[in-house]
């Protein structure tokens, strides 16, 4: 049995996120760690717009056993977040789409509006250059980008937004607040 109270926290924030269009049916995952090697994941066949308990894998980084086969496609990123970074509680992997587009075009995103001035301030947009075998590189690059930057959003070049908090609650506004400022340099730029 897994706690009530963390799955209520993902099924809620998953719900938001997925209705923003941040997930989609086929790309997001999310996360969260119940102890010092074990965390909970969405598994590969969840749609993210109605996480019950069951649509759950308690996964143990010790131990490989069935479950790992059930889980997301993402899991080993999170799992190297999660042995990376010892203050990360929740990890969450989305494709918001202004952001996503964005990061196209563009080597940093620069907000002007306020909130993501002073919330975010800049942030890099990570280029993983060699697209064949990204999903390969990608556990281990990802850590080792938050690592050596000072932030827990790491937006990657066609590919979405990885990121990573203690909140939960925290975690998802950070994502909302990038995607806004996307979106807004994305219609101030037609003006």
């Amino acid at each position: 049995m897994m706690d009530k109270h963390l799955i209520d926290d993902i099924k809620h924030v998953s719900l938001s996120l997925f209705n923003k269009n941040f997930f989609s049916v086929y790309h997001g995952s999310i996360s969260a760690r119940v102890s010092q090697s074990e965390f909970i994941i969405n598994s590969k066949d969840t749609i993210l717009d109605d996480v019950v308990e069951e649509s759950l894998v308690k996964l143990d980084c010790q131990k490989r056993d069935y479950r790992w086969s059930l889980a997301n496609p993402d899991v080993h990123i999170h799992e190297h977040i999660y042995e990376t970074i010892h203050n990360a509680k929740y990890v969450c992997y989305t494709m918001p789409p202004y952001a996503t587009a964005y990061s196209l075009k563009h080597g940093k995103v620069s907000p002007a509006d306020f909130y993501g001035k002073q919330v975010l301030g800049e942030v890099i947009v990570y280029d993983p250059k060699n697209i064949d075998n990204w999903l390969e590189r990608a556990p281990y690059e990802i850590p080792q980008f938050f690592q050596k930057h000072d932030t827990h959003l790491l937006l990657i070049k066609g590919f979405g937004l990885i990121s990573y908090d203690r909140d939960i609650t925290e975690m998802a506004k950070k994502i909302s607040i990038l995607e806004n400022s996307c979106r807004l340099l994305a219609l101030s730029a037609n003006l």
